[in-house]
Order: C-alpha cells, then sequence, then structure tokens
C-alpha cells in the first residue's frame, strides 16, 4: 500500500488530522499500512495521528535494541514539537511505547498497548530456521492471526523478504533478543500514566494472561478483550478497536 508520507528529521512519517495528538508505534514485522482502520476513524474526529517509520532495520546493530528507540522516539517528538501525548503501540512498539513512558512520564498523556512485548511473548522474531520455505513464512504469518486470511499475499512477501534478507534478519533477531532481556515487570507499578490495554483473546504471541499482568502491575490501567482475535487486534477487528478505544477516551476526557 502506498502511503504519503513526510519526511522528518530523524524518519519519516504519515500524518492525519488535526487535533490531540496520537503517536502510533508499529511492531517488528509491522507496517505503517497495519494502522489505516485507527487513523480513518481518529484522524477524522479531532485527533492527530502519527505514524513514524521506525528506522529498524537501519540503525547500527549496536543500537538496535528497545531502549535506543525509546529515547528515538524522544527526540522524533520533541522535532515535531510534540507534547501531552497519546502513545499507541503493538507488539514491539508496545513495548518501546511502555519503556518510552517510564523514560519520559512527561511527554505522554495516556498510554494504550495491544499485543504489546515487554513481559513475556512467544516466538517473536525467532523460528526462521526454514525461512526460505515460503510456505513456512506464511504459516508463521497466518498463526499471528485468529482469521488466517488477514496475512493477505502482501502481507506474507513483506514477511519473506525480510527474513530472507540477511541485514534485516540480524537486525530482526537483536530486536527480538532485546524485548526478551528487557523485561519490565518491575518498572510497570512506576508508570502512574492511564493506560488502557485492548487484548486479542486468541493471542497465540503475546497470550491472554500477558494482559492480565500488564493490567495488574500499571497502577491506572483498564483492559478491554476483543473476541475471536489474534495478535494484531487493530487489523483483525478494526471497528471494535476503535470503537472501544474511543470509548475510552472519552471515559478518560481525552
Amino acid at each position: 500500500m502506498a502511503l504519503d508520507l513526510k519526511k522528518g528529521k530523524h524518519c519519516d512519517f504519515l500524518e492525519v488530522g488535526e487535533g490531540q495528538p496520537i503517536v502510533v508505534l508499529h511492531g517488528l514485522m509491522g507496517g505503517l499500512s497495519n494502522f489505516q482502520g485507527v487513523t480513518d476513524y481518529f484522524g477524522s474526529k479531532g485527533y492527530r495521528v502519527i505514524i513514524p517509520e521506525l528506522p529498524l532495520y537501519s540503525t547500527v546493530l549496536l543500537k538496535t535494541n528497545v531502549k535506543y528507540f525509546a529515547r528515538f522516539l524522544n527526540r522524533f517528538m520533541t522535532n515535531l514539537g510534540l507534547k501531552d501525548v497519546i502513545l499507541l503501540g503493538n507488539s514491539l512498539g508496545g513495548h518501546i511505547a511502555l519503556l518510552h513512558t517510564h523514560l519520559y512520564p512527561e511527554n505522554v498523556k495516556a498510554l494504550v498497548i495491544t499485543g504489546s512485548s515487554g513481559l513475556y511473548e512467544n516466538s517473536m522474531g525467532g523460528g526462521y530456521t526454514k525461512r526460505s520455505d515460503y510456505n513456512v513464512i506464511k504459516q508463521k504469518a497466518e498463526e499471528v492471526f485468529y482469521d488466517p486470511a488477514i496475512a493477505t499475499k502482501e502481507i506474507v512477501d513483506e514477511v519473506y523478504e525480510t527474513v530472507n534478507d540477511r541485514g534485516k534478519l540480524i537486525k530482526t533477531l537483536a530486536l527480538a533478543k532485546s524485548a526478551i532481556r528487557h523485561n519490565m515487570a518491575k518498572d510497570l507499578p512506576k508508570i502512574k500514566t492511564p493506560s488502557c490495554i485492548i487484548w486479542g483473546g486468541n493471542d497465540n504471541v503475546t497470550p491472554p494472561n500477558v494482559a492480565e499482568e500488564f493490567n495488574a502491575l500499571l497502577p491506572d490501567s483498564d483492559l478491554f478483550w476483543i473476541d475471536k482475535c489474534g495478535h494484531a487486534a487493530m487489523m483483525e477487528h478494526p471497528e471494535e478497536f476503535n470503537n472501544i478505544l474511543h470509548d475510552w477516551f472519552k471515559s478518560r476526557n481525552f
């Protein structure tokens, strides 16, 4: 999907709408188009949706870790003059959002995570010994969703290209290992920011008990479930995801 990206000092980014800024963070294998439902909906509801194209594969290997991108996000937001933002992250993007909020609480008005790493995840960035076999990669991509049809040929092709590019694969594995090492269980109780947790009831990557643990450890959090849904709720059930999130915003006056 061709996106009309803006050139930023630190990275390209998508920007839709005006009003309260929502900065959206994609996951390790996720793209900006995964959040089309979010941008289309909230961009027309008085929100300014901004999605940076995180330089996951162009950053030097030594800096390819969760903490670097949490700090990178601070530089990106400072350059755009963004304050009191709502951070929304999926998978690795949720992890980056959590750590950024921990490091820079003054930047963040609210936190939204869905299928986030940071506590525990299954096979994030792993299991690519048969990466040259397209059907194996197709199966792995389908397992991310409750409905395998969500894993379109475009999505499978992108994952296949990524894991068969040696440079990208090395960065993918580095980020996955960093996410595992940087467990946030001890940090989460210190995050006082209002937090919305939206989780797929059938998530195989970050299982439902992970959402329950996030809810228990984050002091000011609300947990919402979406049934028949895997790891990327905003893709698989965009209408339900948006309704849950918008209702939560209204309940918190965001």
